[in-house]
């Protein structure tokens, strides 16, 4: 071993009161790639034979000494990550001299070139393959896993003939886009198209009603839409290889990423049946490629590349948002590496302001502006599609429906006259439709429930009655019309209940007063007396205009005559024993441009009057994207747990990340073909133990930094912590906001936030094992054959659970590995 290395520390500082002594010093680091992306991103590179020598601390040192010091290097350039059998280092123009030593070329600003040099070094561009040779060398991976990937998608999909858990719910969604009828649900419409074209595609008509558990007609060619479906789980796949190779993998971290996600089973169970998830997936590992080859073009902006790139990430942000909200989680991770990228940008002082600019406009066209394109536009063609009344239109608004073809709104007469019978919508983002039933409040006045409901029903009809003090409506006297300043009652006609407010606080909106239903068709008070305030009509303009109130167009208001209060519905979703219908109260504060206060008539029946014009004005399509999309956000938040009933599909949150419950997606009987969604325990376990373990790997390398050990070659923290934020930051963005939301959780909720845990643990497995100096290449090989062999043989233990199981469950043995799942009778 060479002994220390003497260093000529010159004459002490007379501002220095250290003793000076001898001390080694550092060889010079060199970075060389073990991949031919890696020069790009930062990769580490490899050790010299000879030993590490410290460097002397900057205390002893004299400042003139410590600015104009001239480093040569005893040896290659080394990191303590590399294996020494890779090629030597590459040198860089400009910051290495002659013979690779480190020159003093900068007249004593030193620090400022090394940052130069690093941003330079992290910024050479990765080169593409240049042979056909590397190019099959490159791609044979892909093209292989994506075969055993169709194999493991598609082997048995038609097993089970009968319609396997929310099957039931997004095939007969794809049912009504075949035969174009609306209908409402929480989700996007864009996975719900798709599964209709995919519908259409197959030869299915539109006319099986997906009840849950039946068995599929010959009319439905379900085995065929759920291969069309299973191909966006097959495309996971190759897309986990590519971005596990954009990220700078080595070859053995990104084959065992491929095969963790080629073999998770809750991944495989969930990509086979006629559901979102499989595009939910693959757009969330789409958008994460897409943003890698993004961060791979960063040397060179507003290069084709470099926008076609930056729109892919933009279009499948829309996609992901398109299928599902939860989407929006992978959106976030989008968002807080632009704001971080265009940061380190603002602090280049060589970047001319007219591009940092640029930079700004183009992502926020292509980051912003074309994903709420995207999502837009599915809204549109969902609207386009879906022009037949269906049993989704009260979530609409009134004009919305009346465009609807088959809707009877064109039959209502046109004017409200006292006697008419009506409903009457909330025009609020996301309201319904005035409404009451025999059920009372518990709380309160314990009088008859008033809500709003957003489907139709009976007991959202009302009549419109004189006042107590006035004689009753005469059926076969002279037709009366409602006006702006009558005092009216309204009769619930289902129960003869009238619409009456008093001082009693509202269940849930305790500053409001409760809205109840009281006394009979010939009894009541002066509580339910209500006063019409036209606000505007759709059609005649300003309330000047408006001579009487019409159904669909005329905006009223109803103030209590006694309280002055004014009756509105905030969205607020009553408890279970309000069927979490919205609560309707009367508001104190006189707000007259709160829309949840203004009401329309929407049907309307009266047989002395003439049947109103069949042309109806159009809805503004800007106007019903914002109500439908208030009124998904509303109706999810209902879905919130019920505490009087136990749910055992439901999980939490906490029972995720280390697999404590599965979820039996069908029945069990020892006749039905059986599946089990639950995740691949080596997987999930593993991955779920790399996050934590990156938090103390990321604290010892702060510390250490902090004392002065020089761990890394130039680029590569910047890489590791990259790499670290996307798996880190993307599981964290995935996984949080469902430990805080109230609704009802299921462990499919995690399977986005899964493919970044896969990431971190692949991550530091090249970090730790793969790319380490310390073991040999034959040590790295099995220690790579024993993880990719245990995930491998794990799943084909569990693989029943995915492609199906047969006969009693008992049959098949060794399957309990935690005592929480529920995959035996007995648990």
């Amino acid at each position: 071993m060479p002994g220390p290395v003497a260093v000529d520390l010159g004459t002490s500082s007379p501002r220095s009161s250290f003793e000076e002594i001898q001390h080694p010093s550092y060889a010079a680091h060199s970075y060389v790639s073990d991949h031919p992306h890696n020069q790009h991103h930062g990769n580490p590179s490899s050790w010299s034979s000879n030993p590490p020598i410290e460097e002397l601390p900057m205390h002893y040192i004299t400042d003139e000494k410590a600015r104009r010091r001239i480093i040569r290097p005893v040896g290659p350039g080394s990191s303590p990550l590399t294996s020494p059998h890779e090629p030597p280092p590459n040198s860089i123009h400009g910051v290495l001299g002659d013979g690779g030593e480190e020159v003093d070329d900068d007249g004593g600003k030193e620090v400022y070139r090394k940052m130069r040099a690093a941003a330079a070094l992290r910024q050479i561009p990765h080169s593409p393959p240049t042979s056909f040779q590397e190019d099959i060398i490159e791609n044979l991976p892909a093209a292989i896993y994506t075969l055993l990937s169709c194999w493991t998608r598609f082997y048995q999909i038609g097993k089970n003939n009968h319609v396997v858990w929310d099957e039931a719910h997004f095939g007969k969604f794809g049912s009504y886009y075949l035969r174009r009828e609306f209908y409402f649900d929480v989700h996007p419409p864009l996975g719900k198209m798709i599964v209709g074209l995919v519908g259409l595609l197959s030869g299915y008509n539109g006319h099986f009603e997906f009840k849950s558990g039946d068995q599929y007609t010959d009319e439905v060619p379900y085995v065929a839409m759920r291969v069309m479906l299973a191909t966006f789980g097959v495309l996971m796949v190759p897309l986990a290889w590519y971005t596990s190779r954009e990220l700078g993998f080595s070859r053995r971290a990104s084959h065992l990423t491929t095969i963790m996600v080629l073999c998770d089973v809750a991944w495989l169970c969930i990509s086979r049946f006629i559901l979102l998830d499989s595009m939910l997936l693959f757009f969330t590992v789409l958008t994460v490629f897409c943003l890698t080859k993004f961060h791979s073009e960063r040397h060179d902006p507003f290069s084709p590349d470099w926008w076609i790139w930056l729109t892919f990430t933009g279009g499948s942000i829309g996609c992901v948002a398109s299928v599902k909200w939860v989407g929006l989680f992978v959106t976030a991770l989008v968002g807080l590496y632009t704001i971080e990228d265009l940061w380190e940008k603002f602090g280049d002082l060589r970047m001319r302001k007219r591009d940092y600019v640029n930079h700004w406009i183009a992502r926020i066209a292509m980051l912003m502006v074309l994903p709420l394109c995207i999502y837009m536009m599915s809204f549109k063609l969902h609207f386009l599609i879906l022009n037949h009344s269906g049993p989704g239109d009260a979530q609409m608004s009134s004009l919305f429906q009346a465009n609807l073809e088959g809707n009877d709104f064109s039959k209502n007469p046109l004017e409200i006259a006292f006697g008419s019978k009506i409903t009457l919508k909330n025009m609020g983002f996301g309201g319904g439709l005035l409404h009451s039933h025999t059920q009372t409040y518990p709380v309160g006045s314990q009088q008859q429930q008033v809500t709003c409901y957003h489907y139709k029903d009976d007991n959202n009809h009302w009549r419109v009655e004189k006042p107590w003090s006035q004689p009753k409506v005469n059926d076969e006297g002279e037709i009366e019309y409602l006006k702006d300043g009558d005092i009216i009652r309204l009769l619930h006609t289902s129960t003869n209940k009238n619409l009456h407010s008093h001082t009693v606080s509202a269940p849930l909106t305790k500053l409001n007063n409760e809205v109840s239903g009281y006394g009979n068709e010939t009894a009541g008070d002066q509580g339910d007396h209500w006063l019409v305030e036209v606000v505007d009509d759709m059609v005649l303009g300003k309330k000047q205009h408006v001579s009487r109130v019409r159904s669909l167009t005329t905006k009223l208001r109803f103030r209590h005559v006694q309280l002055g209060c004014y009756l509105v519905a905030p969205n607020s979703i009553l408890p279970p024993w309000g069927f979490k219908q919205i609560e309707v109260s009367c508001d104190k504060e006189n707000n007259p441009g709160d829309p949840h206060s203004h009401w329309n008539v929407e049907s309307h029946w009266n047989g002395r009057l003439p049947i109103g014009e069949t042309k109806f004005y159009r809805s503004p399509f800007l106007r019903d994207f914002w109500h439908l999309n208030v009124a998904m956000m509303t109706s999810n938040n209902a879905l919130i747990p019920d505490a009087d009933k136990e749910d055992i599909l439901a999980s939490s949150p906490t029972d995720w990340p280390w697999v404590h419950l599965g979820l039996r997606m069908c029945g069990w009987g020892d006749n039905q073909t059986k599946y089990y969604l639950i995740g691949h325990p080596i997987i999930w376990w593993s991955s779920t133990a790399s996050l934590g373990l990156c938090v103390v790997l990321i604290c010892v390398y702060l510390i250490r930094l902090q004392r002065g050990y020089r761990d890394w070659g130039v680029g590569e923290w910047d890489h590791f912590l990259y790499v670290c934020k996307i798996a880190g930051l993307g599981w964290v963005f995935q996984y949080v906001p469902f430990l805080i939301m109230g609704r009802v959780t299921y462990i499919h909720h995690y399977l986005p936030t899964l493919y970044f845990a896969v990431l971190m643990v692949n991550h530091l497995f090249d970090h730790l094992i793969f790319k380490s100096r310390w073991l040999k290449e034959r040590t790295k090989w099995v220690i790579f054959g024993l993880a990719a062999g245990i995930v491998i043989g794990v799943f084909w233990w569990f693989r029943g659970v995915a492609f199906g199981i047969d006969g009693p469950i008992k049959e098949h043995k060794g399957l309990l590995w935690r005592k929480s799942w529920n995959i035996y009778e007995s648990h």
